[in-house]
C-alpha cells in the first residue's frame, strides 16, 4: 500500500477513535481506501496483508538448518549440523535470522521501501519478523546509513523495520547507538570480498554503555552476503555486547547470490 493511502486510513482511524465515526462511514473510507496485497497492489481484507498467490510464493525460513549462521539445508543434518562456511570461519554472531528467502516479492517490498519511499511496507516486514526475535533479545539496533545518504533518501529503512519491530514486539530500539562516519559506495553489484573491502571501518558505536552486556538484535532488510552484518557484528561485540544476533526480512540464499 503506498504511505498516503496507508497514512489517510490511519489517519481517518485515529480521527474515529476520537470523535467516534459511525461505522457506515467507517464502511464508506475501506471503499474508497482498501487495503492492498503488499505483492502485487490488488485488493485484501486488511491492512500489510497479502493475497493468496503472493502468500504462496513467498518461502518462509525454517529448520531445518545450520547451526552457526541459520542457512537453511535441504534435509535435517542434526541439530549442531553447521554449513560449510561456519565450519571454515566460526561466525561472531549469533545467527541470521531472516522471514523470507529473497525472491520476487520480498525483494519487490525491499525496493520499494528502499528506493520508492514506500515506508508502509516496514511495518508489513516487521510483522512478520517480530516472531524470529530471540526470547533473550534486549536491544534492537538498525544497521545505520551515512548522513549523506539519509539526506538524499529521507530516511533509513533499518531503522523504520527496528522501530516498527520495536512497538510490535515491545522489545527497546536505539536508533543512534550504532553508527555509519565514513561514507562507503554502494554495495549492490558487488562480490562478497569487494562488500567485506568497503564496509572494513565503517562502523562504530557512539555509546558503547548503551549496548555494554545486552543481547543485540541488529535489524536490517537485506542479508546478501554478510558483510554489512559482519562488519556491524564486530563493533558491537568489541563495544561490550553480550551478544549479536542478525535479523532481517530476506535473505539472499547461496543459490541467488551473484558472488
Amino acid at each position: 500500500m503506498a504511505p498516503c493511502k496507508a497514512g489517510a486510513r490511519r489517519g481517518v482511524r485515529e480521527k474515529g477513535s476520537v470523535l467516534k465515526l459511525p461505522a457506515v462511514l467507517r464502511h464508506v473510507v475501506d471503499a474508497a481506501l482498501p487495503p492492498r496485497c503488499a505483492g502485487c497492489g490488488i485488493p485484501v481484507a486488511q491492512d500489510h496483508r497479502f493475497c493468496a498467490t503472493c502468500w504462496s510464493s513467498l518461502r518462509f525460513i525454517a529448520p531445518p538448518w545450520c547451526a552457526g549462521c541459520n542457512l537453511p539445508f535441504a534435509f535435517d543434518r542434526g541439530d549442531d549440523a553447521r554449513c560449510g562456511d561456519c565450519l571454515r570461519d566460526p561466525p561472531r554472531h549469533a545467527g541470521v535470522l531472516a522471514a523470507v528467502a529473497y525472491g520476487q516479492v520480498a525483494r519487490s517490498l525491499a525496493l520499494r521501501l528502499k528506493y520508492g519511499g514506500r515506508t508502509a511496507f516496514a511495518e508489513t516486514m516487521a510483522l512478520r519478523m517480530r516472531w524470529l526475535i530471540p526470547a533473550d533479545a534486549e536491544l534492537l539496533v538498525p544497521v545505520p546509513l551515512h548522513r549523506r545518504r539519509i539526506w538524499s533518501r529521507g530516511f533509513n529503512q533499518a531503522a523504520l523495520i527496528a522501530e516498527a519491530l520495536a512497538k510490535a514486539a515491545g522489545v527497546p530500539h536505539d536508533r543512534d547507538v550504532l553508527v555509519r562516519p565514513r561514507r562507503t559506495v554502494a554495495l549492490r553489484g558487488l562480490g562478497r570480498r569487494q562488500r567485506a573491502a568497503v564496509v572494513a571501518g565503517a562502523f562504530a558505536v557512539a555509546a558503547p554503555g548503551r549496548v555494554r552486556g545486552k543481547a543485540v538484535v541488529l535489524v536490517d532488510d537485506v542479508y546478501t552476503s554478510g558483510a554489512t552484518a559482519e562488519a556491524c557484528t564486530r563493533v558491537l561485540l568489541r563495544a561490550g555486547a553480550r551478544s549479536v544476533t542478525i535479523l532481517c526480512w530476506a535473505r539472499v540464499l547461496p543459490a541467488e547470490r551473484d558472488d
